[in-house]
């Protein structure tokens, strides 16, 4: 087997809902890792060459037959391992320990108890810890030992300190797990003798050597969208290619008010970035007029993006390569897994590109997540406000129009979600919630207009708190504040009668609505 490579960590994906947390308290420690299904073939680990590797928690139980199990070649690299939960039960049963099911769940905090000496939890004093779990190890592998239990876990820790195996039946990667980030420490730089090298000035660098390295002198098309991650790619494509670079702003009818002259008249002038502008509005609203499911309002808009590119492509036949801003979490969301689990949405800039498009793809932010392109932009000297927009959907409003889209449901939308941003901003709250926006929705109420009855639609407001986006709870906005920006869009906006407040927090609620 190769050395060990002392800056990366492999997470093997078993399914948790919580996995992407792992990859993300592990790039916040300066160290690059990969999220893979548990599946991944023995040659992809190898060539990944890890220097650990961390296994997920998951909703199956290792009790089934065919339940996941880790692969062979996890135990024949001689790199440290850290099983977590469900990654904890399955090293247990395949190394010849025990699994039983236990009589009752355990679910949520519980404390860490009788605590011994280990690498793992050194300087781990906060035993408050998130436990989610039905099955349990109640016998060990030969070689470990256990070394904390839980109130109902006998064997909460385990750890074989001579082959560097270690199994936590808690969650460290949640914030409920106040000490897990010193877990994650110890295991990362103390056991795996992992180096920092994972920042914003390395992976700016690393991006534009690749990007010249893979397009060499050829053209590369990329439609820019005033977003953060279409921002943040055309400057690292600028930066690295210049004039090779040509940016189409796709005017599709489906931006927040005034987009198209905030991208062209200031995002990209002070940038220094020449954009085309393609006039498609009559286009998408004629296509998306009587599609309601939100699915096949996403592939509707992908395929139209894809039949727009290709135009420009025939304008300009030097183009060879389309670049896109495609985010980990994107891949991550849309990637179905091998064993069940549910995609959850899909994304338009997701999946490859169609043959007859005849360009090669180049994705700089493809391993990145969104906090990650946020601090790459801070390091580039882009305006903080540009980089903590709010996050907006792909297909725009489209899907925060709920049903059919026409022109006149976007107008009132737009208006309307207008007044809430400003008003975020006038009470200083846009920055102290994590994402917000108005919905148009499909049915109407019984309202009065002066002595006149009015019978017209509803606009929701959705506020959201959030650290990851993973899971988020409705912002506690204050009544006042609601009322008075209600009292706007109906007085401002033609045909609405009357604004509600969305509480529902993420699960089991998504954030968007569709």
């Amino acid at each position: 087997m190769p050395a060990n490579n002392p800056t990366h960590i492999l997470i093997l994906d078993f399914g948790s809902q919580y996995s992407q947390l792992i990859a993300r308290r592990v790039r916040e420690l300066g160290v690059y890792c990969e999220l893979m299904p548990y599946n991944t073939s023995a040659d992809v680990i190898t060539r990944f060459n890890p220097a650990g590797i961390i296994l997920s928690g998951g909703p199956e139980t290792v009790l089934e037959n065919f339940s996941p199990r880790i692969p062979d070649v996890v135990f024949q690299l001689n790199v440290p391992v850290l099983g977590i939960c469900y990654g904890m039960q399955a090293m247990a049963i395949q190394l010849g320990g025990r699994v039983t099911k236990e009589k009752h769940s355990e679910f949520g905090y519980a404390k860490l108890v009788d605590c011994k000496s280990s690498p793992l939890l050194e300087n781990f004093n906060n035993t408050t810890v998130w436990m989610s779990h039905g099955d349990q190890v109640t016998g060990v592998p030969e070689g470990f030992i256990s070394t904390a239990s839980s109130t109902n876990t006998a064997i909460a820790v385990m750890e074989n300190k001579t082959k560097k195996y270690y199994g936590v039946q808690f969650h460290p990667e949640v914030t409920h797990t106040p000490d897990g980030e010193k877990l994650f420490k110890n295991f990362i730089f103390d056991i795996c003798n992992c180096k920092q090298n994972w920042s914003a000035e390395n992976i700016i660098e690393k991006i534009i050597q690749d990007i010249r390295q893979k397009v060499g002198k050829e053209k590369v098309l990329l439609g820019l969208s005033g977003g953060v991650d279409s921002l943040v790619t055309a400057v690292l494509l600028h930066k690295a290619i210049g004039s090779q670079l040509i940016c189409l702003y796709v005017d599709h009818g489906l931006q927040r008010l005034n987009e198209a002259d905030y991208l062209l008249n200031h995002q990209a002038k002070r940038i220094g970035l020449k954009v085309k502008s393609s006039q498609a509005e009559g286009l998408f609203l004629s296509k998306l007029h009587n599609i309601e499911d939100p699915e096949e309002k996403r592939k509707m808009v992908g395929q139209l993006f894809i039949d727009v590119f290709m135009q420009e492509v025939k304008k300009t036949p030097e183009i060879k390569w389309l670049a896109q801003g495609t985010i980990y979490s994107d891949v991550i969301e849309s990637a179905k897994s091998s064993h069940g689990s549910h995609t959850i949405k899909s994304h338009h800039n997701v999946g490859g590109l169609p043959e007859k498009l005849h360009l090669k793809l180049v994705e700089p932010l493809r391993e990145l997540f969104k906090d990650e392109v946020r601090k790459i932009g801070l390091a580039l000297e882009l305006p903080f406000e540009e980089l903590y927009r709010h996050p907006f959907p792909g297909p725009g409003l489209a899907l925060r129009v709920i049903g059919a889209v026409t022109k006149e449901k976007l107008e009132t939308l737009r208006k309307a979600d207008f007044i809430f941003m400003e008003e975020l901003h006038k009470h200083d709250l846009y920055h102290k919630v994590s994402q917000a926006f108005c919905v148009y929705l499909p049915i109407k109420s019984v309202g009065v207009v002066g002595d006149a009855r009015l019978y017209a639609p509803i606009i929701a407001l959705r506020a959201v708190e959030s650290t990851d986006f993973m899971t988020a709870t409705s912002a506690h906005l204050s009544h006042d504040f609601l009322e008075h920006v209600a009292r706007r869009i109906i007085n401002e906006v033609k045909n609405i009668s009357r604004v509600v407040y969305d509480v529902t927090s993420k699960p089991p609620a998504t954030i968007e609505w569709e």
